[in-house]
């Protein structure tokens, strides 16, 4: 799945467009490295998405094409270091 994709679905960025602008403004990475909207995510890889003054980091969990509001949650966790 794509990353800005799984932001939007996730609902950790409201809006898909608004999850390819962090991407092209170089605040979103995939495992450490900058990524690209378009960057291919699987299971297991971790985001980190700097906002303003802090940032917020998730390991993937699971990969849903429709999630339903209930299951967007289920899609990541956070991770707290």
């Amino acid at each position: 799945m794509r990353l800005d994709k799984f932001l939007k679905n996730s609902r950790l960025i409201k809006r898909r467009t608004v999850a390819k602008e962090a991407c092209v403004g170089g605040r979103v990475s995939v495992n450490g490295k900058p990524a690209k909207a378009g960057t291919e995510l699987k299971e297991g890889d971790l985001i980190e998405i700097s906002f303003g003054q802090g940032s917020v980091r998730a390991r993937v969990r699971e990969l849903i094409e429709s999630p339903r509001k209930e299951q967007a949650q289920d899609m990541y966790e956070i991770i707290n270091e």
